[in-house]
C-alpha cells in the first residue's frame, strides 16, 4: 500500500473503523515510506453528519490524496470524503433522494480503496451510501469520478471477520450478484460476471461461515464481491436492495443483514409476479432457471429450487429475521410506500404490486 500510494503526494488521510489501532502497523510503514498521515474512524455506517465533520477537518490537513481501508461503511465513507474535500459545496448539495442531486464538480481526491470484507464492492462502485437520521433513510452521492482510482483487494484481509459478519456480508455480495442477473438492465458483461460469482460465493459462504481461517473460501468470496459491485454499477439491482436503503435508514441494522432476511422472500414474489405474465416475461423465467442451476449445481434445478436453496442459507448462516431490528407490522406501509422511490426497485425484474412488497416484509420479519 505505502508503494501504491506514494505517487499521489505527500500527504495521505487515511480513514477506517473503530478499531483504529488494529492498522497502527500500517500508518507506521506509510510514514516510514516518508508519508505524512492523518486519520479519521468511521464507527458503524457512516452518516452526513459524521462525513460532512471528517471533511471539515480534512480540508485543513489537505491531504493528497484518501485511503479507506475496513468494510463497505469505511469504503464510502472515504469515497465521499474524497469527493467533498476536493468540491465546495455542501454535503447536501450532492445527496441524492434528501438533498439537490448535484453532480460533482471537480474530480475527488485520488481514492484508494481497501475493504476489509466481503460483501457491499464498494471498492469498485461510484457511488457512496450515507445514512441521514433526520430523513430515517439512505441516500447516495454517485458520479462517475467517485470510482476509487486502486482497489487494493487482499482476502488475507478477511480472515479475521466473525462468522455473523461474514454471513451478512457474504448474504450482500451473494444479493449483488443475483439482482443484476435477474434484473431488466442485465447486460452480457454483467452475466458473465454474474455466472461466475455465483457459485463462487454459493459454494464458499457456508465454508468461510464454519471455518473462518479457510483461505481458499475467502479468495472466492473476496473476487465474488469485487464482481458484485462490477455487476451492480453496471447493471441495477432490485427490490431487495429497494427495501435495504429505507430499512437501514429507519432502523439500525447492518445491510448485509437487511438482505439477506429479504433475499429469499423478494425471490418467491419475483417468481409469482413473473408467472402471472405471460409471454412477455418468459425470458426473466428462464434466467430464474439458470440461477437455480448456478446456485444448487444441479443441472435440473427449476426457479423454486433457486427460492428454497436460499431459504436454507439463511437459515445456515443463523440469518435473524427483521424483527431482530425492531421491525414491526405498524412499519410495513411506511416502508413499501419509500421502497418504490428506491433507485433499486426500478430494475427490478417484474413490477411488484403493494400487496406482494408488504408480503415480503411480513415474512422477513416473521422468519
Amino acid at each position: 500500500l505505502p508503494d501504491l500510494v506514494s505517487g499521489f503526494g505527500r500527504r495521505v488521510l487515511l480513514v477506517s473503523g473503530r478499531d483504529t489501532a488494529r492498522f497502527a502497523g500500517l500508518v507506521d510503514a506509510l510514514r516510514a515510506a516518508g508519508l505524512e498521515v492523518s486519520r479519521e474512524s468511521i464507527p458503524g455506517e457512516p452518516t452526513v453528519d459524521q462525513v460532512a465533520a471528517i471533511v471539515g477537518r480534512a480540508r485543513t490537513a489537505a491531504p493528497a490524496a484518501v485511503i479507506a481501508i475496513g468494510g463497505g461503511s469505511v469504503v464510502d465513507a472515504g469515497k465521499a470524503v474524497a469527493a467533498l474535500v476536493a468540491n465546495t459545496g455542501d454535503i447536501l448539495d450532492y445527496l441524492e433522494v434528501v438533498g439537490r442531486g448535484q453532480p460533482i464538480e471537480k474530480p475527488p481526491l485520488p481514492f484508494i480503496a481497501v475493504p476489509t470484507t466481503a460483501g457491499t464492492g464498494a471498492e469498485v462502485t461510484r457511488n457512496a451510501v450515507l445514512g441521514v437520521p433526520s430523513a430515517r433513510v439512505k441516500a447516495s452521492m454517485r458520479h462517475p469520478s467517485m470510482l476509487p482510482a486502486i482497489a487494493l483487494v487482499d482476502p488475507a484481509l478477511t480472515l479475521s471477520v466473525p462468522p455473523a459478519v461474514t454471513a451478512a456480508t457474504g448474504m450482500d455480495a451473494l444479493t449483488q450478484l443475483i439482482e443484476p442477473f435477474l434484473c431488466r438492465r442485465a447486460t452480457p458483461l454483467t452475466d458473465a460476471l454474474c455466472r461466475d460469482g455465483i457459485p463462487r460465493v454459493a459454494r464458499a459462504l457456508p465454508v468461510a461461515f464454519r471455518e473462518p481461517s479457510n483461505r481458499a473460501a475467502r479468495v472466492n468470496l473476496s473476487l465474488g464481491a469485487l464482481y458484485s459491485g462490477l455487476a451492480l454499477a453496471n447493471a441495477g439491482l432490485g427490490a431487495v436492495h429497494g427495501f435495504a436503503a429505507p430499512i437501514g435508514g429507519a432502523f439500525p441494522a447492518p445491510h448485509g443483514a437487511v438482505c439477506a432476511a429479504l433475499l429469499p422472500h423478494v425471490l418467491e414474489a419475483n417468481l409469482t409476479a413473473l408467472r402471472a405474465g405471460g409471454t412477455a416475461t418468459a425470458p426473466f423465467l428462464q434466467r430464474f432457471d439458470e440461477l437455480a442451476r448456478l446456485l444448487t449445481g444441479r443441472q435440473d434445478a427449476t426457479a423454486e429450487d433457486a427460492v428454497a436453496w436460499t431459504a436454507i442459507l439463511a437459515r445456515e448462516l443463523q440469518i435473524p429475521p427483521l424483527s431482530h431490528w425492531g421491525i414491526r407490522e405498524q412499519d410495513i406501509p411506511g416502508l413499501v410506500s419509500r421502497a418504490r422511490q428506491a433507485s433499486s426497485m426500478k430494475a427490478n425484474p417484474v413490477a411488484l404490486s403493494d400487496e406482494a412488497l408488504s408480503t415480503i416484509v411480513r415474512r422477513a420479519i416473521a422468519a
